[in-house]
């Protein structure tokens, strides 16, 4: 039977009480009780991990929870610390952006041990890929679910927005090995390919194999300059993310060499200045990269945590799949660094409410989300 008690922070805890919550059902926090929610993320400083911390900071405010962070690099070893580290920290929650499937596993022990919600943002253990990491995360009591992104959908349409503009030969600029984000936008890239290649024989488009960057600009400009060098008839490359900074590195390795707008760059990390870099052509196209996944998974972890949401046993857990956004001119980022950058695409009191929705209603508010939609709700 489920009932209400504070929660023991795992530096307290006895081996006695971690093999007595083995096992057991999902406890949730008391109303009166403080909240606390980790976030285990690459970085909360670069471009797309600063707008993260951002939106996250202000639903914590707007509902009275305490946040606290790890940076960890995507690094594996740093990923499954990070989670001990949050729980021996006292936290009731944490949203994860891992880097691989087999990260998750000792994530999902971990917060198990302790009795701590988790869910994953950007992110979901694959079933096809993992299936023993999948069954750990249906098993456990504490694993809340992802809020991720059709990848491969993502892939295959900023491929096909190069093709349509003429481009044939196409660098691959990668992270991390074996990242299962990756592992799908890549698909969707190949796929594009492939079908552009079958309806134009005569025409044939290449797809290099991809050079890691890891996260970091001057890795990034590395791997940039890299792919040039080895493919010189290259006429567009794929930054396929990594949180900002190799994109940032990219561009600026390939302006240094005077090859802004000669090479097509597509990513889907938005870039603090993209309406500039549209506009010079530094960049080709933009997609994802709206920060709202880790609010909605905090989300779902607040109302665990309160006892709102209880995972059915056995499953999986909540899903939510975000819709991405696109943007390949200056007028698109005009209405995007408007509604998502100089303004939150949600105020206070709309978080608020949708800390109160079921969630299906959730589901539903986060998937309807796009620039039209904030541009909508806030004209009235």
């Amino acid at each position: 039977m489920r009932k209400s008690m504070k929660k023991v922070t795992a530096a307290m805890m006895t081996a006695a009480m971690v093999a007595s919550f083995a096992g057991s059902a999902a406890v949730p926090v008391a109303a009166e009780d403080d909240i606390t929610i980790g976030v285990s993320i690459w970085s909360s400083t670069d471009v797309l991990g600063s707008q993260c911390k951002k939106i996250i900071d202000k639903a914590a405010d707007a509902l009275g929870v305490n946040v606290m962070y790890v940076d960890q690099g995507h690094v594996s070893e740093q990923v499954t610390a990070s989670v001990e580290q949050l729980c021996a920290a006292g936290c009731d929650g944490i949203i994860i952006c891992n880097s691989a499937d087999s990260e998750m596993t000792s994530a999902i022990q971990t917060c198990d041990a302790n009795s701590v919600y988790l869910t994953q943002f950007f992110r979901i253990i694959s079933e096809e890929n993992s299936p023993e990491v999948y069954q750990t995360a249906c098993n456990s009591p504490y694993y809340l679910g992802a809020v991720h992104e059709d990848e491969v959908t993502n892939g295959y349409t900023l491929v096909n927005l190069l093709l349509e503009n003429g481009d044939r030969n196409i660098g691959l600029e990668a992270w991390t090995v074996g990242d299962a984000t990756f592992q799908q936008r890549w698909t969707g890239y190949k796929k594009a390919v492939d079908e552009w290649n079958e309806a134009n024989p005569d025409d044939q488009a290449t797809l290099t194999e991809p050079v890691y960057a890891n996260t970091s600009s001057e890795e990034g400009a590395a791997a940039a300059l890299s792919l040039y060098n080895s493919n010189p008839d290259m006429d567009a490359l794929i930054v396929a993310g990594g949180g900002g900074d190799p994109l940032v590195g990219s561009i600026g390795a390939f302006a240094n060499e005077g090859l802004t707008g000669k090479i097509d760059v597509v990513s889907t990390d938005f870039l603090d200045d993209l309406a500039a870099q549209l506009e010079s052509g530094g960049m080709f196209a933009e997609s994802g990269g709206h920060f709202c996944d880790p609010l909605f998974a905090f989300l779902t972890t607040y109302n665990a945590i309160k006892g709102n949401y209880v995972k059915d046993e056995g499953t999986f857990g909540y899903e939510i799949l975000f819709p991405y956004l696109y943007v390949s001119s200056p007028e698109d980022y005009a209405n995007y660094e408007q509604y998502f950058v100089d303004a939150d695409p949600y105020t206070d009191e709309e978080i608020v409410e949708m800390a109160g929705y079921s969630f299906d209603d959730l589901n539903k508010a986060a998937t309807s989300l796009s620039i039209d939609d904030v541009i909508s709700r806030h004209s009235n």
